[in-house]
C-alpha cells in the first residue's frame, strides 16, 4: 500500500514520514483491497494566547468506497494516532456489515439446486394461468384507473431520524457506505442539507433554508 504525504502549512518530516508509514501497515490487516493512504496534515495558528495545532485527515483509498478520518491536537503525531485509530474502527464496522450480510442474506435468493425462490413471499403462476392473461380470458385491473389522480408512476418514501453534524463529517459518511449522496441536519447552521458526489474530489452541497431564503447550492472541496 502506498502511502501519501501533503503538509499545508507545515513541513512533513523524515520522522513523522517513518512513524505514519510503520504505524499504517496496520491497515492490512483489516483492508487487504487498500491501495494508498493520503495523509493530511494542516497547521493552524492561533493569536491572542491559543496554542497552535495541527489537524491530521486521513483518506484510505481501494476497491470499494474511500473511507475518511481526521483528528486535532497539539502534537501532529497524537492527532494521527487517533486519525488512525478512527479509520480503523470505520473498517471494522464495515467489514462487520459486510459479514453479517454474507451470513444472514436479506431479500430473494435462487436456490440452484431446487430452482425454488427463497425469502420471497410469493408462488410463480402456472403456465395456464399465464396463458388466460395473455389472451384475456382473466382481465388486468388494478382498480384505480377510474380514478382521476391514479398514475403508474410509484413513489417509494422512506423516512430516517435526523441527524446533526457538519459537512465534513456528512462526506465521510457518504464515501463510507459508497452513497452519491448523503441527507443531514448542518450542525453549523440548522440547515436541512445534501453532500453529493461532483467530480474528481469535488463534492456540492444543497442547503435548504426553512425561513426565507431558497435552496442554494455551493461547491466543497
Amino acid at each position: 500500500m502506498e502511502t501519501s504525504f501533503v503538509g499545508v502549512g507545515v513541513g512533513i518530516s523524515d520522522r513523522f514520514r517513518e512513524v505514519a508509514e510503520e504505524k499504517a501497515a496496520r491497515l492490512g490487516n483489516i483492508a487487504p483491497r487498500a491501495q494508498r493512504l493520503d495523509v493530511k496534515v494542516t497547521h493552524h495558528a492561533y493569536r491572542q494566547g491559543r496554542m497552535d495545532d495541527e489537524t491530521v485527515e486521513l483518506t484510505l483509498v481501494g476497491k470499494g468506497p474511500v473511507v475518511r478520518a481526521e483528528s486535532t491536537d497539539a502534537d501532529k503525531f497524537v492527532a494521527f494516532d487517533i486519525a488512525l485509530d478512527k479509520l480503523m474502527e470505520q473498517m471494522r464496522r464495515v467489514k462487520g456489515k459486510r459479514l453479517d450480510a454474507r451470513d444472514n442474506p436479506r431479500g430473494a435468493h435462487l436456490d440452484k439446486n431446487s430452482g425454488a425462490i427463497a425469502g420471497l413471499d410469493l408462488q410463480p403462476a402456472s403456465a395456464d394461468v399465464l396463458k388466460q392473461v395473455r389472451t384475456g380470458e382473466i382481465p388486468i385491473l388494478t382498480g384505480n384507473e377510474d380514478e382521476p389522480d391514479y398514475t403508474p408512476v410509484v413513489i417509494r418514501t422512506k423516512r430516517f431520524d435526523a441527524e446533526w453534524m457538519t459537512v465534513e463529517d456528512a462526506v465521510d459518511r457518504m464515501e463510507l457506505v459508497g452513497h452519491d449522496f448523503f441527507l443531514f441536519v448542518d450542525a453549523r447552521s440548522d440547515q436541512p442539507s445534501v453532500v453529493y458526489r461532483r467530480k474528481g474530489w469535488d463534492y456540492g452541497v444543497i442547503a435548504l433554508d426553512t425561513l426565507t431564503q431558497p435552496a442554494e447550492e455551493t461547491v466543497a472541496g
